[in-house]
């Protein structure tokens, strides 16, 4: 069972007919949103979930940016580690996958890889945090890592990080975007923000099984599948 339409939902769509497993997708677009009312509804769903589906494995997708010092305090981290503590009390079966940031096909204009290469595109103005490092991570490369995962058990009851094991300079991220598009984006530098420091040994000795390789052309790489030059 899947609950959500958004990209990591439709992805883990494989897992719609499943009677045992409950993929809960249906999170906080805007991780920057500050509306009551979004995170209620999630709280929502969830509580009705974990209530109404007792005897399915909860997979929970939860965020690495509990890690970055700089947004340790906002509305959505604190939410997601509230949502974190509902699951680990109410559910008797479940995963909890903290995700960095996951990049994909998606109209979901508040992905750091969207919001950068938008901006760029449409010569928009934006603030850039200039010691903020952002963990990217192809959604190909999280299904794969998180239904490996899910079919082996063997982390159940457990929080797991589903991260690159590097972490990308925002600056280097738009150098990127700007080579791949040829075009310089107009923006301004704050003295802002940190890295999230994220512990990837669990997973690290599935890349090689799962053929995921996180090498020197894997931004370029996600660029060129992600925003094929028209």
């Amino acid at each position: 069972m899947v609950i959500g339409n958004g990209m990591i939902a439709k992805r883990f769509s494989s897992y719609a007919q499943n009677e045992d497993i409950l993929v809960f997708a249906s999170g906080v677009s805007n991780s920057s949103s500050m509306e009551e009312v979004d995170y209620k509804r999630e709280e929502a769903l969830l509580s009705q979930c974990t209530q109404g589906h007792a005897g399915k494995t909860l997979v929970y997708f939860s965020t690495c940016s509990i890690y970055d010092p700089s947004l340790q305090q906002s509305v959505y981290v604190k939410h997601k580690l509230k949502m974190e503590q509902v699951i680990q009390g109410s559910a008797s079966s479940y995963i909890i996958f903290r995700v960095s940031n996951p990049v994909g096909f998606t109209d979901n204009r508040h992905t750091v890889l969207n919001f950068f290469a938008t901006h760029i595109k449409e010569q928009e103005h934006f603030t850039v945090w200039q010691y903020a490092s952002r963990n990217l991570i192809d959604m190909e490369d999280v299904f794969k890592l998180c239904d490996y995962i899910i079919q082996n058990g063997e982390l159940r009851n457990s929080i797991v990080n589903i991260a690159n094991p590097v972490n990308y300079p925002v600056t280097l991220i738009i150098q990127a975007i700007e080579n791949h598009f040829s075009v310089r984006g107009h923006y301004s530098l704050a003295e802002k923000g940190n890295s999230p420091l994220v512990d990837t040994t669990v997973i690290q000795p599935l890349f090689k099984l799962l053929h995921i390789q996180f090498n020197n052309d894997y931004l370029k790489a996600l660029l060129q599948k992600y925003f094929p030059l028209s």
